[in-house]
Protein backbone atom coordinates (compact mmCIF):
# COMPACT_ATOMS: atom_id res chain seq x y z
CA UNK A 1 0.00 0.00 0.00
CA UNK A 2 1.58 3.12 -1.13
CA UNK A 3 1.56 4.91 2.46
CA UNK A 4 1.72 8.64 1.11
CA UNK A 5 -0.14 8.52 -2.31
CA UNK A 6 -0.23 6.83 -5.48
CA UNK A 7 3.30 9.34 -6.94
CA UNK A 8 5.21 9.37 -3.43
CA UNK A 9 7.42 6.93 -2.88
CA UNK A 10 6.48 3.74 -0.59
CA UNK A 11 8.02 4.37 2.48
CA UNK A 12 7.69 1.95 5.20
CA UNK A 13 6.24 -1.23 2.55
CA UNK A 14 8.05 -3.85 1.04
CA UNK A 15 7.20 -4.35 -3.09
CA UNK A 16 6.59 -7.87 -4.02
CA UNK A 17 7.51 -7.41 -7.45
CA UNK A 18 7.70 -4.81 -9.69
CA UNK A 19 4.58 -5.53 -11.51
CA UNK A 20 1.17 -3.60 -10.39
CA UNK A 21 -1.46 -5.08 -9.81
CA UNK A 22 -3.97 -3.58 -12.55
CA UNK A 23 -4.53 -5.68 -15.30
CA UNK A 24 -5.23 -8.46 -13.12
CA UNK A 25 -8.31 -9.92 -13.46
CA UNK A 26 -10.60 -10.64 -10.93
CA UNK A 27 -11.08 -14.45 -11.60
CA UNK A 28 -8.22 -16.97 -11.50
CA UNK A 29 -7.91 -17.96 -14.93
CA UNK A 30 -6.99 -14.63 -15.59
CA UNK A 31 -4.37 -14.32 -13.52
CA UNK A 32 -1.03 -14.22 -15.05
CA UNK A 33 1.40 -16.45 -13.21
CA UNK A 34 4.46 -14.71 -11.67
CA UNK A 35 7.47 -16.00 -9.26
CA UNK A 36 5.84 -15.78 -5.76
CA UNK A 37 7.50 -13.28 -4.00
CA UNK A 38 9.91 -13.86 -0.85
CA UNK A 39 7.73 -13.28 2.16
CA UNK A 40 9.44 -10.24 4.95
CA UNK A 41 10.93 -11.45 8.13
CA UNK A 42 7.43 -10.29 9.73
CA UNK A 43 5.81 -12.87 7.92
CA UNK A 44 8.12 -15.92 9.50
CA UNK A 45 6.80 -17.49 12.64
CA UNK A 46 7.26 -21.23 14.04
CA UNK A 47 4.49 -23.53 13.65
CA UNK A 48 2.33 -24.61 16.69
CA UNK A 49 2.22 -28.76 17.26
CA UNK A 50 0.09 -29.58 20.02
CA UNK A 51 -2.16 -32.37 21.05
CA UNK A 52 -4.67 -29.62 20.35
CA UNK A 53 -4.42 -29.46 16.99
CA UNK A 54 -4.55 -33.44 16.09
CA UNK A 55 -8.32 -33.56 17.88
CA UNK A 56 -9.39 -30.72 16.17
CA UNK A 57 -8.71 -32.13 12.80
CA UNK A 58 -9.98 -35.35 14.00
CA UNK A 59 -13.09 -34.29 15.36
CA UNK A 60 -13.73 -32.09 12.10
CA UNK A 61 -12.94 -35.08 10.28
CA UNK A 62 -16.00 -37.17 12.28
CA UNK A 63 -18.53 -34.74 11.85
CA UNK A 64 -17.51 -34.35 8.48
CA UNK A 65 -17.16 -30.59 8.42
CA UNK A 66 -15.57 -27.97 6.47
CA UNK A 67 -13.40 -25.03 7.43
CA UNK A 68 -12.31 -21.80 6.04
CA UNK A 69 -9.23 -22.27 7.42
CA UNK A 70 -8.45 -25.13 5.22
CA UNK A 71 -10.73 -24.54 2.20
CA UNK A 72 -9.33 -21.28 2.36
CA UNK A 73 -6.08 -22.25 3.00
CA UNK A 74 -5.55 -19.66 5.63
CA UNK A 75 -2.17 -18.94 7.30
CA UNK A 76 -3.51 -18.86 10.69
CA UNK A 77 -5.21 -22.75 10.72
CA UNK A 78 -2.35 -24.33 12.76
CA UNK A 79 -2.02 -21.74 15.47
CA UNK A 80 -6.70 -21.82 15.71
CA UNK A 81 -6.47 -25.75 15.38
CA UNK A 82 -3.75 -25.83 17.73
CA UNK A 83 -5.75 -23.98 20.26
CA UNK A 84 -9.05 -26.03 19.51
CA UNK A 85 -10.96 -23.36 17.34
CA UNK A 86 -11.76 -23.09 14.02
CA UNK A 87 -14.20 -21.29 11.54
CA UNK A 88 -17.05 -23.80 10.22
CA UNK A 89 -17.92 -23.20 6.51
CA UNK A 90 -21.25 -24.44 5.71
CA UNK A 91 -23.44 -25.18 2.45
CA UNK A 92 -20.83 -27.21 1.09
CA UNK A 93 -17.17 -26.59 0.10
CA UNK A 94 -17.84 -25.59 -3.80
CA UNK A 95 -18.33 -21.68 -4.20
CA UNK A 96 -20.32 -20.19 -6.94
CA UNK A 97 -17.82 -17.24 -7.60
CA UNK A 98 -14.35 -17.18 -8.31
CA UNK A 99 -12.43 -14.27 -6.57
CA UNK A 100 -8.71 -13.66 -7.67
CA UNK A 101 -7.81 -14.10 -3.79
CA UNK A 102 -9.43 -16.62 -2.81
CA UNK A 103 -8.18 -20.22 -2.47
CA UNK A 104 -11.49 -22.09 -2.38
CA UNK A 105 -13.15 -24.49 -5.00
CA UNK A 106 -14.90 -22.91 -7.35
CA UNK A 107 -17.56 -25.41 -8.58
CA UNK A 108 -21.12 -26.25 -9.54
CA UNK A 109 -22.25 -26.99 -5.93
CA UNK A 110 -23.58 -29.90 -4.37
CA UNK A 111 -26.96 -30.41 -2.74
CA UNK A 112 -26.96 -28.58 1.20
CA UNK A 113 -27.33 -31.17 4.09
CA UNK A 114 -29.89 -31.18 5.80
CA UNK A 115 -28.39 -32.44 9.09
CA UNK A 116 -25.38 -29.99 8.59
CA UNK A 117 -26.70 -27.30 11.36
CA UNK A 118 -26.28 -30.39 14.18
CA UNK A 119 -22.81 -31.58 13.18
CA UNK A 120 -22.15 -27.73 13.42
CA UNK A 121 -23.64 -27.45 16.57
CA UNK A 122 -22.37 -30.74 18.22
CA UNK A 123 -19.01 -29.39 16.93
CA UNK A 124 -19.14 -26.30 18.97
CA UNK A 125 -20.27 -28.50 22.20
CA UNK A 126 -17.33 -30.40 22.01
CA UNK A 127 -14.91 -27.96 21.47
CA UNK A 128 -16.69 -26.31 24.22
CA UNK A 129 -16.23 -22.94 22.29
CA UNK A 130 -17.15 -19.16 23.51
CA UNK A 131 -17.50 -17.97 20.54
CA UNK A 132 -18.28 -19.49 17.30
CA UNK A 133 -17.86 -17.99 13.60
CA UNK A 134 -19.69 -19.52 10.87
CA UNK A 135 -19.02 -18.70 7.01
CA UNK A 136 -20.19 -19.97 3.92
CA UNK A 137 -18.96 -20.30 0.41
CA UNK A 138 -21.32 -18.18 -2.19
CA UNK A 139 -24.49 -20.17 -3.41
CA UNK A 140 -25.64 -18.02 -6.06
CA UNK A 141 -27.68 -21.39 -7.38
CA UNK A 142 -29.73 -21.44 -4.33
CA UNK A 143 -32.62 -18.57 -4.97
CA UNK A 144 -31.93 -17.39 -1.01
CA UNK A 145 -28.17 -17.67 -1.41
CA UNK A 146 -28.08 -20.18 1.56
CA UNK A 147 -29.66 -17.54 3.90
CA UNK A 148 -32.22 -20.23 5.51
CA UNK A 149 -29.26 -22.93 6.07
CA UNK A 150 -27.54 -20.08 8.21
CA UNK A 151 -30.59 -19.75 9.87
CA UNK A 152 -30.83 -23.18 10.74
CA UNK A 153 -26.91 -23.50 12.01
CA UNK A 154 -27.06 -20.30 14.28
CA UNK A 155 -30.44 -21.84 15.85
CA UNK A 156 -29.01 -25.58 16.52
CA UNK A 157 -26.07 -23.98 17.63
CA UNK A 158 -27.69 -21.60 20.22
CA UNK A 159 -30.03 -24.43 21.10
CA UNK A 160 -27.01 -27.01 22.24
CA UNK A 161 -24.93 -23.99 23.38
CA UNK A 162 -26.26 -21.86 25.39
CA UNK A 163 -24.64 -17.80 25.90
CA UNK A 164 -22.50 -19.08 23.34
CA UNK A 165 -21.43 -15.70 21.03
CA UNK A 166 -22.41 -16.23 17.34
CA UNK A 167 -21.01 -14.59 14.48
CA UNK A 168 -21.75 -15.54 11.20
CA UNK A 169 -19.56 -14.24 7.97
CA UNK A 170 -22.09 -14.04 5.48
CA UNK A 171 -21.84 -13.83 1.12
CA UNK A 172 -23.46 -11.17 -0.02
CA UNK A 173 -26.76 -12.82 -1.04
CA UNK A 174 -27.12 -10.17 -3.80
CA UNK A 175 -28.66 -7.63 -1.51
CA UNK A 176 -31.82 -9.60 -1.40
CA UNK A 177 -34.04 -8.32 1.47
CA UNK A 178 -35.37 -11.71 2.20
CA UNK A 179 -31.84 -13.72 2.45
CA UNK A 180 -30.58 -10.42 4.91
CA UNK A 181 -33.86 -10.79 7.01
CA UNK A 182 -33.70 -14.90 7.12
CA UNK A 183 -30.05 -14.20 8.65
CA UNK A 184 -31.38 -12.02 10.96
CA UNK A 185 -33.78 -13.79 12.51
CA UNK A 186 -31.78 -16.19 13.84
CA UNK A 187 -29.99 -13.28 15.98
CA UNK A 188 -26.36 -13.79 15.25
CA UNK A 189 -24.48 -11.38 17.86
CA UNK A 190 -22.12 -10.42 14.93
CA UNK A 191 -23.08 -10.09 11.48
CA UNK A 192 -20.01 -9.73 8.99
CA UNK A 193 -19.70 -9.37 5.60
CA UNK A 194 -16.01 -8.33 4.04
CA UNK A 195 -15.85 -5.30 1.71
CA UNK A 196 -12.42 -7.30 1.19
CA UNK A 197 -10.38 -3.96 -0.97
CA UNK A 198 -11.19 -0.67 -2.02
CA UNK A 199 -13.63 1.03 -4.48
CA UNK A 200 -10.89 0.78 -7.69
CA UNK A 201 -9.32 -2.26 -6.97
CA UNK A 202 -13.10 -4.65 -6.48
CA UNK A 203 -13.54 -5.17 -9.95
CA UNK A 204 -10.38 -6.77 -10.38
CA UNK A 205 -10.33 -8.37 -7.31
CA UNK A 206 -13.38 -9.87 -6.71
CA UNK A 207 -16.17 -11.84 -8.61
CA UNK A 208 -19.68 -10.62 -9.46
CA UNK A 209 -19.13 -8.74 -6.12
CA UNK A 210 -19.47 -4.83 -6.22
CA UNK A 211 -18.27 -2.39 -3.44
CA UNK A 212 -21.88 -0.95 -2.86
CA UNK A 213 -23.60 -3.97 -2.98
CA UNK A 214 -21.54 -5.30 0.20
CA UNK A 215 -22.21 -1.68 1.83
CA UNK A 216 -25.92 -2.25 1.01
CA UNK A 217 -25.60 -5.67 2.94
CA UNK A 218 -24.10 -4.05 6.01
CA UNK A 219 -26.35 -0.92 6.45
CA UNK A 220 -29.72 -3.47 5.98
CA UNK A 221 -28.03 -5.80 8.99
CA UNK A 222 -27.48 -2.67 11.07
CA UNK A 223 -30.78 -0.86 10.18
CA UNK A 224 -32.99 -4.26 10.40
CA UNK A 225 -30.88 -6.08 13.25
CA UNK A 226 -31.58 -6.36 16.83
CA UNK A 227 -28.69 -6.02 19.59
CA UNK A 228 -26.97 -6.56 17.14
CA UNK A 229 -22.69 -5.42 16.12
CA UNK A 230 -22.16 -5.10 12.30
CA UNK A 231 -18.45 -6.07 11.29
CA UNK A 232 -16.35 -6.14 7.74
CA UNK A 233 -12.48 -6.88 7.00
CA UNK A 234 -9.97 -5.36 4.07
CA UNK A 235 -7.26 -7.07 2.53
CA UNK A 236 -3.85 -5.10 2.08
CA UNK A 237 -1.30 -5.31 -0.32
CA UNK A 238 -3.15 -5.51 -3.63
CA UNK A 239 -2.41 -2.33 -4.69
CA UNK A 240 -4.29 0.06 -2.71
CA UNK A 241 -3.26 3.80 -1.60
CA UNK A 242 -3.50 4.54 2.05
CA UNK A 243 -6.01 7.66 0.95
CA UNK A 244 -8.50 4.77 -0.50
CA UNK A 245 -8.06 2.51 2.47
CA UNK A 246 -9.44 5.74 4.77
CA UNK A 247 -12.20 6.07 2.78
CA UNK A 248 -12.88 2.59 2.92
CA UNK A 249 -12.86 2.59 6.21
CA UNK A 250 -15.14 5.68 6.34
CA UNK A 251 -17.72 4.10 3.98
CA UNK A 252 -17.71 1.27 6.26
CA UNK A 253 -18.30 3.47 9.33
CA UNK A 254 -21.37 5.54 7.23
CA UNK A 255 -23.42 2.13 7.04
CA UNK A 256 -22.99 1.93 10.96
CA UNK A 257 -20.31 -0.81 10.56
CA UNK A 258 -18.63 -1.51 14.77
CA UNK A 259 -15.89 -3.91 13.90
CA UNK A 260 -12.83 -3.63 11.47
CA UNK A 261 -10.18 -6.13 10.60
CA UNK A 262 -7.19 -5.22 8.72
CA UNK A 263 -4.79 -7.94 7.43
CA UNK A 264 -2.20 -8.59 4.90
CA UNK A 265 -3.13 -10.12 1.57
CA UNK A 266 -1.09 -13.57 1.13
CA UNK A 267 -1.25 -15.02 -2.19
CA UNK A 268 -2.86 -18.81 -1.85
CA UNK A 269 -1.41 -20.03 -5.09
CA UNK A 270 0.31 -18.56 -8.37
CA UNK A 271 -2.57 -18.80 -10.10
CA UNK A 272 -4.18 -16.04 -7.83
CA UNK A 273 -4.31 -12.50 -7.58
CA UNK A 274 -0.38 -11.33 -7.15
CA UNK A 275 1.13 -9.44 -4.05
CA UNK A 276 1.67 -6.04 -4.62
CA UNK A 277 3.03 -5.15 -1.37
CA UNK A 278 4.05 -6.51 1.95
CA UNK A 279 2.95 -3.93 4.01
CA UNK A 280 4.86 -3.35 7.63
CA UNK A 281 3.71 -3.87 10.99
CA UNK A 282 3.96 -0.37 11.85
CA UNK A 283 1.47 0.65 9.18
CA UNK A 284 -1.19 -1.36 10.28
CA UNK A 285 -0.88 -0.24 13.72
CA UNK A 286 -0.76 3.32 12.33
CA UNK A 287 -4.36 2.49 9.63
CA UNK A 288 -5.49 0.79 13.69
CA UNK A 289 -5.44 3.94 14.63
CA UNK A 290 -6.89 6.06 12.70
CA UNK A 291 -10.06 3.10 12.22
CA UNK A 292 -10.36 3.76 16.35
CA UNK A 293 -10.41 7.46 15.52
CA UNK A 294 -13.38 6.95 13.15
CA UNK A 295 -15.14 5.33 15.64
CA UNK A 296 -14.89 2.13 15.21
CA UNK A 297 -16.04 -0.08 18.60
CA UNK A 298 -13.33 -3.04 18.34
CA UNK A 299 -9.95 -2.81 15.48
CA UNK A 300 -7.55 -5.45 14.62
CA UNK A 301 -5.00 -4.60 12.72
CA UNK A 302 -1.95 -6.36 11.37
CA UNK A 303 -0.29 -8.88 9.03
CA UNK A 304 -1.88 -11.75 10.18
CA UNK A 305 -5.20 -10.96 11.49
CA UNK A 306 -7.76 -12.59 9.22
CA UNK A 307 -11.61 -11.63 9.38
CA UNK A 308 -12.46 -14.59 12.13
CA UNK A 309 -8.75 -14.45 13.50
CA UNK A 310 -9.11 -13.84 17.18
CA UNK A 311 -12.68 -12.97 16.95
CA UNK A 312 -13.32 -13.85 20.14
CA UNK A 313 -11.33 -11.06 21.37
CA UNK A 314 -14.76 -8.36 20.76
CA UNK A 315 -17.26 -9.58 22.91
CA UNK A 316 -20.77 -7.67 23.08
CA UNK A 317 -21.14 -9.58 26.59
CA UNK A 318 -18.23 -6.99 27.69
CA UNK A 319 -19.94 -3.57 26.29
CA UNK A 320 -23.62 -5.15 27.67
CA UNK A 321 -22.35 -5.95 30.90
Amino acid sequence: MSVLNRSESRAGVSPAHDSPADGFGGRRDACRTLPRPRLPSWLHFPLPTTAAFGRTRALLDELKLHTVCESARCPNHWECWSKGTATFMIAGDRCTRACGFCAVTTAKPYALEADEPQRVAEATRRMRLRHVVITAVARDDLKDGGAEHFCRTIEHVRALNPGIVIEVLVPDFNDSDASIDAVLKARPHIFNHNLETVRRLTPSVRSRATYDRSLSVLAKARQRGTDLYTKSGLMLGLGEAEDEVLRAMLDLRQVGCDIVTLGQYLQPTLKHFPVVEFVRPEQFEKLGERARELGFLHVASGPMVRSSYHAEEFSPKSLTG
